[in-house]
Parts: C-alpha cells; structure tokens; sequence
C-alpha cells in the first residue's frame, strides 16, 4: 500500500472514514440523498486495501487537504500483537494537497 491519495472533494470531511480492519486499510465515504440540479443523489464508496506484512495497522496516518484529497499513508515497520480494528484520525491541512499531473489521484 505505501500511500494512497483519494479524491473525496464531493465529501464533507465527518462524511469520510478510515479504519483498519485485520490486516486491510478500509476508506469509506457516505452521504445520504441530496438534492443537485438533476434531482437527488446519494454518494457511497468503500475502498479496501491490504497491508504488506511488515506494516502495523497502528502506524496508518491519514490526512485531508483543503481541496478535499485524502491521503493514508502506511509506514513499513516490524509487526507485533497488534489490535484488530482501530479508528484512524483524519487530520485536515486545511491546504491544498498540490498533486501534479493528478497520476496519484482515484476520482470517486
């Protein structure tokens, strides 16, 4: 996994969740039906990514960026006993994230 950058600017950032789940990274997204011009729509999106062996599901750090890119991040380190879920703190930047070319970035 290493770092993964999402864009989740279609999200308010209490709408957003990241978790880990056994030896996954698990990002969700929701918000419930709103209107937009064409109607109303709801938003879900659920992405699961599994963590090398020598990363701890403890070590993950997450971060949002102002311009709504969310980036998770998982140091590679030697693995101990560790519990089996935990919630992961979003931390907003409240700066753009400045990706270039947007190569690393997954529209949702």
């Amino acid at each position: 996994m290493g770092m993964v950058n999402l864009d989740v600017q279609q999200f308010a950032p209490e709408e957003i969740s990241v978790k880990t789940v056994e030896n996954s990274v698990v990002i969700e997204g929701k918000h419930e039906e709103k209107r937009d011009e064409h109607g109303f729509i709801s938003r879900h999106f659920q992405r699961r990514y599994l963590l090398p062996d020598n990363v701890r599901p403890e070590s993950i750090q997450s971060s949002l960026s102002s311009d709504g890119v969310l980036t998770v991040t998982a140091p590679k380190m030697a693995i101990e006993g560790a519990p089996n879920e935990r919630s992961v703190p979003i931390v907003q930047t409240n700066e753009p994230a400045m990706i270039k070319g947007g190569e690393n970035q997954t529209k949702e």
